[in-house]
């Protein structure tokens, strides 16, 4: 792969434009995905401390 030197004013301009094609997302859009974030992080979090808890407690009567 052959590299390329671009002055930082070219690349400047080439990040620009490069922006202008990026489809953003709405506001609404925004706020429904992170919701679904953090539902999905939540929910997984409750999972492994709850399997960490009953691993703890089978641990303590294996080891008792």
């Amino acid at each position: 792969m052959k590299r390329v030197s671009l002055s930082p004013v070219q690349f400047i301009r080439e990040v620009i434009a490069e922006l202008k094609k990026v489809t953003w997302p709405t506001r609404q859009e925004t706020i429904k995905l992170t919701m679904i974030v953090l539902l999905v992080s939540t929910t997984i979090g409750l999972f492994i401390g709850g399997l960490d808890i009953l691993l703890v407690q089978l641990s303590k009567l294996l080891f008792q």
